[in-house]
């Protein structure tokens, strides 16, 4: 069985990619730098070795050869050699090396002369070093000075070799100036090292700052996450805070706005249930009631229970069509386009003429374009008109019209019944809600439905008092939809601001 691998944590990853690209710029300035500052160097060392061969040429005319009439050199050098050991010793005495180099002058392959110090000794110890940088003068062509690399008892050098000839003596001479390479390299590769330890503990202080920083940075996502672990069917309440306006802040608020709709969306559907279970249980009890009292010998009372039952089964149907129009009604099964009020105030206008038992005016149509569902819109509309029909006397007048600004569309229906009491124009958008005087028969739904598609398009559905006695239902609508405005999730209809006077 394996093991499942854990999850590397958001905050070690952040902290390492920080470190990680902290340390690649710490390792590419340190080591051009480095680099830089040895190429500088070693082109410090031949620019040494290289003006030594004019140095040379003082002590005597270094065009190779070397002229032996004492006379002549006297009167233009005011020195006379009269072999090449005196040149080779007079160059070694006169050219005094640095701390870090040594001079060693060479006479037929053996070393005459040369400066005192342990690096002196270490290359005439080493035989090889000597034949070697004689043997590089003799073979170049023409003879001449050379300038190369060794190794000498695990020391790098750079050295100068040039070759030395008086005339009248037949002496092989090389003069050899070596530089040692290592320590001419230690200040920068000291400067290096600290510089490399400075970086560590730059590091190594970036990691444990950047371990609390990102984790205070994260304290958000880990309180989102903590959150959303509390959170239960049953228990919705948790929100995170949201302080500030950095993107954290933002995500926070867009969390809480998403545990919001969902509190709503659950606290709905319990909502629901209970109304459903509540308006069910009436019909039942109601029809097992009759059926327990039917006296199945009587023809009559057969006939009463059977058309009860029938009643209260078509009640409940009705019941179940209205609860599945809300549920639509409240989902995202909406078709936006635009939409002429004119022509849809007209065709409201036709449909009311079906409803008996009133006289129907349409007192204003609005012309302009919204962006609506139009069946929907029509439907809430149409719903209002038959609540008022139900709920005025028979033979009262009802208006309707339709009225738009630059910005909003209102949709009424006015009726001059007995109108709504202020304390109930909030309790009937609820589900299976009635005015407390009212007892027409119905689901209870019509105005819940109503107001779920007023949400849908981003609007409201008010009640206000009729000049002269009645209620106006006045559903407002902005005339364009937000682009990229997602429909609402399902929340408990009527939590809506009543705008009891907006159509006053």
């Amino acid at each position: 069985m394996t093991r499942e691998r854990r999850p590397i944590p958001a905050r070690a990853l952040i902290l390492g990619a920080i470190l990680s690209v902290a340390a690649l710029g710490f390792a590419i300035v340190g080591g051009v730098t480095f680099l830089v500052q040895r190429d500088r160097t070693l082109i410090e060392i031949d620019d040494r070795l290289g003006a030594l061969v004019e140095s040379l040429g003082e002590v005597a005319d270094l065009s190779v050869i070397v002229e032996s009439d004492a006379a002549a050199e006297a009167a233009r050098r005011g020195d006379d050699f009269a072999d090449v050991g005196e040149y080779l010793r007079a160059a070694v005495s006169r050219l005094v090396p640095a701390r870090t180099e040594a001079s060693l002058a060479v006479v037929d392959g053996d070393v005459a002369f040369r400066t005192a110090g342990g690096f002196s000794d270490a290359l005439v110890a080493d035989p090889d070093f000597v034949a070697d940088a004689v043997a590089r003068t003799l073979t170049t062509d023409p003879r001449g000075a050379v300038i190369e690399n060794a190794s000498v008892d695990g020391v790098d050098v750079r050295y100068l070799a040039v070759p030395v000839e008086v005339r009248g003596d037949d002496s092989q001479g090389v003069y050899i100036r070596a530089v040692n390479v290592t320590r001419e390299l230690a200040p920068v590769t000291a400067s290096f090292l600290t510089y490399t330890v400075a970086a560590l503990a730059t590091l190594t202080a970036m990691g444990v700052v950047g371990w609390f920083v990102a984790g205070r940075i994260l304290s958000p996502i880990r309180r989102m996450r903590e959150t959303a672990d509390s959170i239960t069917p049953t228990d919705l309440r948790a929100r995170l805070p949201a302080e500030g306006n950095d993107d954290l802040s933002d995500l926070s608020r867009t969390v809480n706005s998403m545990l919001d709709r969902l509190e709503g969306s659950i606290d709905s559907q319990r909502q629901l249930l209970d109304d459903v279970r509540h308006e069910l249980k009436t019909p039942i009890t109601i029809v097992r009631g009759h059926l327990e009292m039917m006296d199945v010998s009587n023809p009559s009372d057969v006939a009463g229970t059977r058309d009860i039952g029938i009643a209260e089964l078509d009640r409940m149907t009705r019941l179940v069509e209205d609860i599945d129009l809300l549920s639509s009604a409240e989902g995202d099964q909406f078709d936006f386009s635009p939409v002429e009020l004119g022509d849809l105030t007209e065709r409201m206008g036709d449909l009311v003429e079906g409803i008996p038992g009133h006289t129907w005016h349409l007192t204003r149509s609005a012309r302009g374009l919204i962006e609506a569902d139009r069946d929907r819109l029509l439907q809430a509309w149409l719903q209002l008109a038959d609540n008022a029909s139900k709920y005025t006397p028979q033979g009262s007048p009802i208006e309707i019209g339709s009225d738009i600004d630059p910005l909003t569309a209102r949709l009424w229906v006015r009726d001059h019944g007995p109108g709504i009491p202020p304390a109930a124009r909030r309790r009937i958008f609820h589900r299976f809600a009635r005015a407390d005087h009212r007892t027409v028969g119905g689901s209870g739904l019509g105005l819940a439905i109503v107001d779920a598609i007023a949400k849908a398009h981003q609007g409201t559905c008010v009640v206000t008092d009729t000049p002269g006695g009645g209620a106006t239902f006045t559903i407002h609508v902005p005339v364009s939809q937000s682009v990229g405005q997602s429909l609402p999730s399902p929340v408990r209809a009527g939590d809506v601001v009543l705008q009891r006077e907006a159509t006053g």
